[in-house]
């Protein structure tokens, strides 16, 4: 056995999270409390002071979970990469967004890179968990890593295992879902494996990192597509005068071949906005159009576009106009229950608002401030604060836009006392009284009243 093998085995293998945000932190919460001496490596300094106070800034990992392990010793952060020199594993977790033109922006995967290169010793692992397109670890990280004059495979070792983390998630966290991993040789694989076992979650190897990476495009691809398939239906349900959320219920009393997707006012996040045209981009490199994903990727961007429209048709049933018309925005992060905004549909919602000349305000119990604009569809920046959700702002709206269905928002109430509601995500289907003030994306317009 290799000195990292025993050290895994034992658990006295030092492990080391770079990028503490939404992937990273909760991934060093688990290597602490599977048993491992862990250390954070992160550039925002208010991240890393939280942290050494035993505060998380993360929802899906409470204080009562990191403060232990920072008391303990076990895990502890910093902004000094010179920390890297006295692990024995590290983990990659920095984001890849994409930019203006969806071109995958790996800047944040170069920086972590660079600065491991300079700190990088024989017996090392590195694996990287950022999500990316296949190629990424061996063609970027590992030349990288290589300018040191250590070699993968032989003087370290270099694997992938894309993060699964879904944000608010209570039954699958980073302590129980299952992993995958491949490495640029079988022995990078199978150490990486090992590691990862030891916070118990079963491990799933594959022949190489490129196949790694791939695998979490397509998990991600594989819902865009479905997702953009229920937004099409469900557009078209509209013209047809049928109500398609009662289609979808009626569809999983399937108990086979059918998984539910749910239309809604476009995606967001930091997964399927985005994994997508990662894979895209890379396929052209093989003279290959991914037009599938590309036609996904449209229906789905095109529904913020809809959302609007929709306002504007049901202010129009109601005798007004989107000009000048107060707009209540209920929701702006990304998906119920969270905090996290990051490519909302709500951003685009709330620029083509503003841009049509609408009066927009938001509430989210979640999301404090919200800014929007800078770009080609509202030019100016516009940074927002989410009001207190009253009876008096919900009456002095035109129209309350329901974006995103936090659960913990009295819908009965919001649709008793406001004079119109627009619900893109069905969060009202239990309202009751009032139903005759709520338009819902996918169900037919509602006839103008005499």
């Amino acid at each position: 056995m290799t000195d990292l093998q025993n050290k895994i085995a034992d658990y006295s293998a030092h492990v080391a999270v770079i990028g503490l945000g939404y992937v990273g932190l909760p991934l060093a919460t688990a290597f602490a409390r599977a048993g491992f001496r862990t250390t954070g490596v992160e550039v925002n300094q208010h991240k890393v002071d939280a942290i050494v106070a035993g505060q998380s800034y993360i929802p899906d990992v409470p204080d009562t979970d990191l403060a232990p392990h920072v008391q303990s010793g076990r895990l502890t952060a910093t902004s000094d990469y010179d920390a890297l020199l006295e692990v024995d594993a590290m983990f990659i977790c920095v984001q890849t967004p994409y930019d203006a033109q969806r071109a995958p922006d790996l800047s944040y995967i170069r920086a972590a890179s660079q600065s491991i290169r300079s700190r990088l010793k024989p017996g090392q692992l590195v694996v990287l968990q950022s999500t990316t397109y296949p190629g990424t670890t061996e063609e970027i990280v590992q030349p990288i890593l290589e300018e040191s004059g250590l070699q993968a495979g032989a003087d370290f070792y270099l694997a992938f295992s894309p993060e699964r983390i879904d944000p608010g998630n209570k039954q699958w966290s980073a302590y129980n879902t299952p992993k995958v991993v491949g490495g640029v040789t079988p022995e990078c694989t199978h150490l990486a494996a090992e590691l990862l076992r030891q916070m118990g979650a079963p491990v799933c190897t594959v022949s190489s990192a490129r196949a790694a990476e791939l695998t979490k495009l397509l998990e991600n691809t594989f819902r865009a597509v479905n997702i953009a398939l229920v937004n099409e239906l469900a557009l078209l349900a509209e013209r047809m005068g049928i109500d398609f959320w009662e289609v979808i219920e009626a569809a999983r009393t399937k108990p086979f071949g059918f998984m539910p997707f749910y239309p809604g006012p476009g995606v967001g996040g930091h997964c399927i906005p985005v994994d997508p045209y990662y894979l895209s981009w890379k396929a052209r490199e093989y003279d290959y159009y991914t037009e599938f994903i590309e036609l996904a990727g449209e229906v789905n961007q095109a529904m913020p576009h809809h959302v609007v429209d929709l306002i504007g048709q049901a202010l129009s049933l109601h005798g007004k106009p989107l000009r000048d018309a107060r707009v209540l925005v209920l929701g702006v992060a990304f998906k119920p229950g969270i905090d996290d905004a990051r490519n909302s549909p709500s951003e685009r919602i709330i620029e083509l608002l503003l841009s049509r000349g609408a009066r927009v305000r938001y509430h989210d119990p979640y999301v404090p401030r919200f800014q929007v604009g800078n770009d080609v569809f509202h030019c100016e920046t516009v940074v927002l604060e989410s009001v207190p959700l009253t009876e008096e702002e919900i009456g002095a709206a035109d129209c309350v836009a329901i974006v995103t269905g936090h659960r913990n928002l009295d819908y009965r109430h919001i649709v008793e006392h406001a004079a119109l509601v627009v619900d893109t995500c069905n969060a009202t289907a239990g309202a009751g009284q009032g139903r005759e003030k709520v338009v819902r994306l996918g169900t037919p317009l509602p006839a103008p009243a005499r």
